[in-house]
């Protein structure tokens, strides 16, 4: 293998953020409990220099590293911004939640640098292993972060289902990429591209990598949280610690999408044939399934849950156009879901107090009378995810809907636009509670929302949720080049 410098100044956002979480580990072993603030601060400093590495590493061109195994091109690049400040966001949410509970630890923040490390990893991968590699370092982080409230039984509930659901799904992967392997000879993922290219008349090779692709789709929608493999998902989003919820709901989507991408579109696009039908279905289950059950909800948290599986078929719809528009679209949606269901989750930590876990419907009631400005920033995330105009949501539901429009198949899109006006009903009853509903008994306490670092970052958060609504034009330009 032929090694140059070059191939380091490639990798530097990977070796920066190793380095500063190695770093933040050591300087934790140091700090005292009063101190621990610290640690906070350079953990979200870590991600922050990250994200100024990557962006001074742009250079618009695909470079191929280490042998093919990783690359680094314009789509990645993008996808690592929003990751590294999405999670910074994350962080700074979690910060008096995590005091009030006794979990503000070293552990929690290392966790979440090394999880942010492996998406990286994953949005990066050229080759099978290495996207392999990227996934578990995502997924071991956070099995561990869902039980990190040890005395919690729902969170160690929560963990163990999580875990042993994952490692599942990684199997289920893994059997999927040694058929794709032993079918192609190879585990790089342009290899294989050509190598399917050249196979399109052997029919007993066909079959194997039909069979491959069913696992390794299989396996990928269990990481997105799509029907019929999201049993995860509410269980892990109410029994988690909410700051810990509300990294998986964000960030990882985006990672998991740039795992679609690199799997079907890059590697696996001589047999779209075969995984769009695959993809039609799953979004088809996730919208339906996730919207019908999110209106018996009473938790937030777990309503938001169904929510999310009904938004992971919504960006499916934008893949499965396979159009490089489509691309586009599902990665505008991919990066403003994130930031919006950061936001969301972000006002249940900022609600939230020591002793009250604000994560049921009922305890907004009266919100709008005791906090007029959050309500209404709630009521904006909320708009946002129903994909009503004028926030960012709208415009990535119609973006998806047109490319689904453009390849003749109306009869989704119609499908998809009911199942919306299905989910409306219950992002609805929540801005009915908070404007409508009287509050009963103690309720929430004013004085735990007044403005602090936390809500002032909350408010930016749903002002541009609300801004990108508006005049979208400028994201949606970056994924076109991006993609393109």
């Amino acid at each position: 293998m032929k090694f140059d410098t070059s191939q380091l100044s490639a990798v530097a956002p990977e070796i920066t953020l190793l380095t500063l979480a190695c770093a933040v580990l050591l300087v934790d072993l140091f700090v005292k409990e009063e101190s621990r603030i610290i640690t906070g601060l350079l953990t979200m400093g870590s991600l922050l220099v990250t994200a100024v590495v990557v962006a001074a590493g742009m250079s618009g061109e695909t470079q191929l590293l280490f042998d093919g195994s990783i690359v680094r091109d314009p789509m990645g690049d993008v996808l690592k911004i929003a990751v590294l400040l999405i999670t910074t966001m994350v962080f700074l949410y979690s910060g008096d939640y995590q005091k009030d509970r006794e979990l503000y630890r070293g552990e929690y923040f290392v966790l979440g640098l090394f999880g942010v490390l492996g998406m990286m990893i994953l949005i990066s991968a050229h080759s099978f292993l290495t996207l392999y590699l990227g996934l578990e370092l995502m997924s071991l982080s956070m099995y561990v972060m869902v039980a990190l409230q040890r005395d919690e039984a729902r969170a160690s509930e929560a963990a163990m289902k999580y875990f042993v659901l994952g490692a599942l799904a990684s199997g289920m992967l893994l059997y999927g990429i040694s058929m794709l392997y032993g079918a192609t000879g190879s585990l790089d993922i342009g290899e294989v591209a050509i190598a399917i290219q050249s196979q399109s008349s052997n029919a007993d090779l066909n079959l194997v990598l039909v069979f491959g692709l069913v696992f390794v789709v299989s396996g990928t929608a269990f990481k997105l949280g799509a029907v019929p493999f999201h049993m995860w998902v509410p269980d892990v989003y109410q029994g988690a610690p909410t700051s810990v919820t509300t990294y998986i709901a964000s960030a990882p989507k985006i990672a998991a999408f740039a795992m679609v991408m690199r799997l079907l579109v890059d590697g696996l696009n001589g047999m779209i044939l075969d995984w769009q039908p695959m993809l039609i279905i799953l979004a088809l289950l996730s919208m339906a399934l996730g919207n019908v059950i999110a209106i018996a909800q009473t938790n937030l948290k777990r309503m938001l849950a169904y929510s999310g599986i009904s938004h992971i078929g919504f960006l499916l719809l934008g893949v499965l156009s396979g159009t490089e528009a489509g691309y586009e679209s599902a990665m505008f949606y991919a990066i403003t879901y994130a930031l919006t269901s950061a936001g969301g989750f972000g006002m249940i930590l900022l609600m939230s107090r020591k002793g009250f876990e604000a994560e049921e419907i009922s305890d907004y009631k009266g919100l709008a009378k005791r906090h007029p400005w959050y309500a209404l920033m709630m009521l904006i995330l909320m708009f946002s995810m129903a994909g009503v105009p004028p926030t960012v949501g709208f415009y990535a539901k119609l973006a998806v809907l047109q490319q689904v429009v453009s390849v003749d198949l109306v009869w989704l899109a119609v499908a998809a636009v009911f199942f919306s006006v299905i989910g409306a009903f219950y992002y609805l009853r929540v801005i009915k509670t908070i404007y409508f509903d009287k509050a009963e008994g103690e309720g929430m306490s004013v004085e735990n929302v007044d403005l602090n670092p936390v809500g002032i970052t909350l408010s930016l958060n749903a002002m541009v949720v609300l801004a990108l609504g508006l005049f979208p034009a400028q994201l949606m330009l970056i994924c076109q080049s991006a993609i393109g």
